[in-house]
Parts: structure tokens; C-alpha cells; sequence
């Protein structure tokens, strides 16, 4: 028996099968191009492994529909991606695959992978932020995600300028959101250079910490989670994550005590690995829903 994972990405897409250990067997990386190329790949791949495959767990970038009772469920909606816009996703691959499948955004089956075997996984409540191309968050409480009529989108959450000089955001739909500020292309708007090549000394990275500690301590005052882990390209710089602690707490004061800022603001465990483990979880979850 073999589950099957899909991590579609705005860059690219990772689709993995793995065995009920959760143990990937085989992966492969498609670029992210036009619906009919990438999904002409991706349904060859998993045409290898359909007799073992049981079910597949689907973590998508989106916005995405996940409302079960809409005619348009399954359906990548109002993305910047406009090729991809209002796409039926999970309708594509059914066509193919006729086995259960879990519908969710990319960012909610990284914090399912980090919630069931990384960062939380001895915890009841976390949120993962990941911080790359986009800003996304997913929270979860008790095993199940936080949401209501759809997916949270806390990566356009309003955030308050770095300085009364400061430049809107990035983001085509508002001036100061988080997402518009504190994403990799937000830092190479302001700067010139991508994050990955920017000094670690530069004040471009207290400015960073400034925007990524506002996202904590909203989310913090909104859900009280147990962890808070920061994912993604951005918190790949070294120095960051400590930025981030020592920001949150200026911010905060002391109307919330905070055990250990340290075990409370994290890195995820299982890196670039959490979405597939959490798409294999999900995908064991579908085959009780069905």
C-alpha cells in the first residue's frame, strides 16, 4: 500500500508515493507551467504506482476552494498565477485516479507534516507561517485545521510600517499587508538583491524580523497556540529566527508571559520535507472520509 503526495508550488510541483511508515519511495519535481504540461507530468508519475497507490494527499498554493459544499470545490481560484486561475485541480487528477483524495493549501499540509512528526508533534496547537515567494499560515488545533467559510489568509494579514518612510508593499491588493512586505521578492523590491544574497549585517533584516514578529504576536494574541514555526525560504538566513524572538518580545511586553520565546518561536523540523510527510498523513485521512 502506498500513499501519494502532491506539493504544488507556484515554482514547481513535488509529487512523492510513500509506505505506510510514511517513508518516501520515490519523488520527482515538475516545473509549475501550464495546467495541461504540468499535470500531463504529474499524472504520469503516479501512473507507476496507481495499482499500489490507496489514496493521495494534495497540499495546493492557492487561493483554493476547499468548501465541500460548492459547485467549484477542489478549484484553484483568484491566484496572480492567471493561467492556473480557476483551475479544477482535484477534478483533473479524479479523472484519472479514482481513489480518495485530501484537499488542502500547501501551506496547511507543511504545518500538518510539522504538527504529526516535527516541531509539534508533542503539542495540541501550532501555527506554521511559511515566509518565500508568498506569505501563507495554517493553524491547528486538536488534529484539525483552524478555519471557517475557507482557508485562513494570514499572509495578508495588515501590518504597520517598518517607518513613516516606508514604501507600500509588493502586494497587488493591499498597501501593507504582510505577504507585501516580508516576502523574498518584497526584500529584493527594497533592496536590489535577493534575500539569499543580502549581508547578514544589512538593516534590511531588522526590518524583515520587525514584519515577521508583527505576524507572531497577531496570531499569538488571536489563537494562543502552543508553537509558532516559521518556515520557508526566508527563514533560511541564519540570524533571523533570533531577530524574530527579540522582536516579539519587544512587542509584546509583558502582557503575555511567554515561557521560553525560544521553544515558543521555532524552525520546522522536517524543512523542505513537511508538506510531503503531512500530504502522506492527510492521504491515510482521506480513506476514512470517503
Amino acid at each position: 500500500m502506498l500513499y501519494g503526495a502532491i506539493e504544488a508550488g507556484g515554482t514547481k510541483f513535488v509529487c512523492a508515493v510513500g509506505n505506510e511508515k510514511y517513508e518516501t519511495v520515490d519523488k520527482i519535481s515538475i516545473e509549475t507551467s501550464q495546467p495541461e504540461e504540468t499535470f500531463e507530468q504529474v499524472i504520469n508519475f503516479f501512473n507507476k504506482y496507481s495499482d499500489e497507490m490507496t489514496s493521495i494527499g494534495i497540499g495546493s498554493f492557492g487561493p483554493i476552494n476547499n468548501d465541500m459544499n460548492s459547485s467549484k470545490y477542489g478549484y484553484i481560484t483568484n491566484t496572480p498565477k492567471l493561467l492556473w486561475k480557476d483551475f479544477d485541480f482535484l477534478g483533473t487528477l479524479k479523472s484519472s485516479f479514482n481513489i480518495p483524495m485530501y484537499w488542502t493549501t500547501d501551506v496547511n499540509a507543511s504545518a500538518n507534516g510539522e504538527y504529526h512528526f516535527g516541531s509539534g508533534k508533542d503539542l495540541t496547537s501550532i501555527v506554521y507561517i511559511t515566509i518565500g515567494t508568498g506569505v501563507g499560515g495554517g493553524a491547528i488545533q486538536n488534529g484539525e485545521y483552524i478555519g471557517g467559510a475557507s482557508h485562513p489568509e494570514m499572509g495578508h494579514m495588515i501590518v504597520h510600517p517598518y517607518d513613516d518612510k516606508a514604501e507600500k508593499g509588493i502586494c497587488p491588493y493591499h498597501d501593507f499587508c504582510l505577504e507585501g512586505l516580508a516576502c523574498g521578492p518584497a526584500i529584493e523590491h527594497r533592496t536590489g538583491v535577493k534575500g539569499k544574497d543580502l549581508d547578514s549585517d544589512s538593516k534590511e533584516w531588522d526590518i524583515e524580523a520587525y514584519y515577521i514578529a508583527q505576524a507572531v504576536y497577531n496570531i499569538t494574541y488571536i489563537l494562543r497556540p502552543e508553537r509558532v514555526i516559521l518556515g520557508g525560504g526566508v527563514m533560511h538566513k541564519e540570524m533571523l529566527l533570533e531577530k524574530v524572538q527579540l522582536k516579539y518580545q519587544e512587542l509584546a511586553g509583558d502582557y503575555l508571559e511567554i515561557d521560553d520565546i525560544k521553544k515558543y518561536i521555532v524552525l520546522p523540523e522536517l524543512g523542505d520535507e513537511a508538506a510531503i510527510k503531512g500530504c502522506y498523513q492527510l492521504a491515510e485521512r482521506a480513506i476514512s472520509m470517503k
